[in-house]
């Protein structure tokens, strides 16, 4: 009997000691072997930036003067006087018309209104010396007046026999050739003055307010993805588009390097107010949800030798500029926010930073192509 309640009593303590020591022991293995292994992600410490408030809106460039040149006569090109794609001064001659016969002409008018003149003068002496009357001297001036305005007519349409540039700019791509015979109206050639440049935007009326003459503008196009064109606000159109609610505003653009040309379409930013700060995070770290929007804060755990977790916090987030946005509240400067990543995540999930390849965090980014 004493043995046998010796052996009940080992059997207790056994069964008593397996299931306060052994029994958990197992099971705190089991789930740390079946426990969520760290999350490889990158992360991006919060940090307040400066940011300036733009207006942004794409535009069409126009020259600040720009014609075809045409002709208001009829003729035959005698002569070009110039070759397509080159400078033009104000006053330079571009075409000449075969003027042969309207010279002539001119120089008969020319001839006729001196012996108009000579007549006139002489009779002038004559009415002095009371040998003719008034009435014949005023039929001599008007005579001479009549033949130097037919000379001066003359005169203007030999002169539009030569094509000049209206003011100074660059020459376009002709087609015509010497020999050619034009209409009036018939274009020539185009002729753009380009430095600087206009860009003709449009703007919703909400931001009439924060656009004024003067405003500095920066002007970006596709066909010079490296360089940003300055300029300033000229004019803003006091009329509003009633079919959009929109209004025109014109800028000048610095284009010294004539790289702008009219026609292209630009993409403008206004610089609008005094400048924030904002706690700027690289956009891919927001998580929009129909809840609202939330980050993934990697913060330290409580359990002891724990490293980070991921803990989602709601936040409110402000204006957006290139890859960048600012947020308002639910976080603060010094934060680790997980940036990539996010869809392997929830509370609690262990972290392993990563961050030799990170989102881009550019304010200003142009297109990539790899």
């Amino acid at each position: 009997m004493i043995i046998m309640l010796v052996l009940v009593g080992v059997l207790l303590a056994l069964l008593v000691g397996f299931n306060a020591v052994v029994k958990p022991y197992f099971i705190r293995a089991a789930q740390a072997a079946n426990a969520n292994p760290p999350q490889s992600v990158t992360t991006y410490t919060v940090r307040y930036s400066e940011w300036q408030p733009e207006v942004t809106a794409v535009g069409s460039l126009r020259a600040v003067h720009g014609v075809d040149v045409t002709t208001e006569v009829a003729g035959l090109v005698r002569s070009i006087k110039f070759r397509s794609g080159e400078d033009a001064q104000t006053g330079q001659a571009l075409v000449e018309l075969n003027a042969d016969s309207d010279i002539a002409q001119l120089k008969a008018l020319e001839a006729a209104a001196e012996l108009s003149e000579t007549t006139y003068t002489r009779d002038k002496v004559q009415y002095e010396a009371e040998a003719i009357s008034k009435a014949q001297l005023d039929s001599d001036a008007a005579d001479l007046k009549a033949k130097r305005a037919t000379a001066a007519s003359q005169a203007a349409l030999v002169a539009k026999k030569t094509l000049r540039a209206p003011f100074a700019g660059r020459l376009g791509i002709t087609t015509v050739n010497p020999g050619q015979y034009l209409n009036p109206g018939d274009k020539v050639v185009t002729l753009q003055s380009i430095d600087p440049i206009y860009i003709d935007f449009m703007l919703p009326q909400s931001q009439l307010a924060r656009i004024v003459v003067g405003q500095p503008v920066k002007v970006t196009t596709d066909a010079f993805l490296e360089q940003t064109f300055t300029g300033e606000i000229t004019a803003i159109d006091p009329h509003v588009d009633t079919g959009t609610r929109n209004f025109q505003a014109e800028a000048l653009v610095d284009n010294r390097q004539r790289r702008l040309l009219p026609g292209m379409f630009g993409r403008v930013a206004v610089a609008a107010g005094t400048i924030q700060r904002y706690l700027t995070l690289p956009q891919t770290a927001i998580t929009y949800n129909p809840y609202g929007a939330t980050v993934f804060v990697a913060g330290r755990s409580s359990a002891a030798r724990a490293g980070l977790v991921a803990q989602q916090i709601f936040v409110t987030v402000g204006p957006t500029r290139g890859d960048q946005v600012a947020v308002l509240s639910g976080i603060k400067a010094g934060d680790l926010v997980v940036t990539s990543g996010q869809m392997k995540l929830k509370n609690g999930t262990p972290l392993a930073p990563d961050n030799r390849v990170t989102p881009r965090d550019d304010p200003h980014p142009t297109p990539q192509e790899q």
